[in-house]
């Protein structure tokens, strides 16, 4: 997780995390590169065993409730992953203004690579008690709704919120807890 002086200690419960695009640029208004999250997340799901309880993906951050017994890894991993992946695509489609930023917004540290896609870090918050739980899912659900993006949470397209309605949402997300079912 890099520099963040913020640390995952218990694997044994689900973190509220927050991954922020480098200086708040707005990448994910373009749908493939919120969909290269999205995928990212649903094999970190299917192949590593990631419990995704809760998201929300702006034009410029991710909120996320996950749980793992390495979150710290998969959360660096996807991060990593991720950033290859929007890198790629931004080259292939010549969107050179946005990799100029993204190079020019690197942290000096950052010798590896020619670009920096994420902040460092991610924020994790333990989720110790169901009422955390459930204020944690209306901030990521409301977020859109409070930026005045759409009236109602269900509405935004990249959430859980129609989930925890009962609706088809875009991918699968733990609501176990709340129905009592491990779904």
């Amino acid at each position: 997780m890099g520099r963040s002086r913020y640390n995952i200690h218990e694997n044994q419960a689900p973190h509220f995390l927050t991954c922020t695009i480098i200086n708040w640029l707005p990448l994910f208004t373009r749908q493939e590169t919120v969909q290269i999250i999205l995928d990212a997340l649903v094999w970190r799901q299917q192949h590593k065993n990631v419990k995704i309880y809760a998201y929300v993906i702006l034009e410029n951050h991710l909120h996320c409730i996950l749980l793992a017994e390495d979150l710290r890894q998969q959360i660096q991993d996807l991060k990593a992953y991720t950033a290859k992946s929007i890198i790629t695509y931004l080259e292939e489609h010549n969107v050179q203004k946005i990799l100029q930023l993204l190079k020019s917004f690197k942290k000096p540290h950052k010798v590896e690579s020619t670009y920096q896609v994420w902040e460092e870090g991610s924020h994790p918050q333990l989720i110790n008690s169901e009422e955390m739980l459930l204020q944690k899912l209306e901030y990521i659900h409301q977020n859109p709704v409070k930026r005045g993006y759409v009236d109602l949470a269900e509405h935004w397209r990249y959430s859980s919120a129609r989930n925890y309605l009962g609706q088809e949402g875009l991918m699968l997300v733990y609501t176990g807890w709340w129905t009592g079912k491990d779904s």
